[in-house]
C-alpha cells in the first residue's frame, strides 16, 4: 500500500475562510491628517499589505477623533474610537 494512504488523515481547510488584515488601533495614531481613514489609506501608510478585508482592533489609545472606515471592528475598538470623539463605518 502507498505511504499516502499509510499515513493518517487530519485536519481541514475551509475553502470559504474570509481572511482579515488585522490592525490595532494604536497604530492608526500614526496617521496623521483630517480625513476619514479607509483601507486604502492604510495601505499607503503601510499599515496592511493589501486592501482588502481590515479588522481594527482595540490594542492601544486613540487620542484625537477619527472616522475609521472598516470591515470589521472589536468591541473594545468601537468603545475607544466613540470615546475619543470618533466614528466607525462598516463598509
Amino acid at each position: 500500500m502507498p505511504l499516502y494512504r499509510r499515513l493518517p488523515k487530519r485536519g481541514f481547510t475551509n475553502i470559504f475562510r474570509k481572511h482579515y488584515e488585522i490592525v490595532d488601533l494604536g497604530k492608526l495614531e500614526k496617521i496623521s491628517g483630517d480625513f476619514p481613514i479607509t483601507p486604502e489609506i492604510m495601505k499607503e501608510h503601510g499599515l496592511i499589505k493589501k486592501p482588502g478585508a481590515v479588522k481594527i482592533l482595540g490594542n492601544g489609545d486613540l487620542a484625537r477623533s477619527v472616522t475609521v472606515h472598516a470591515h470589521k471592528f472589536s468591541k473594545s475598538a468601537i468603545e475607544k474610537i466613540e470615546k475619543s470623539g470618533g466614528k466607525v463605518v462598516t463598509v
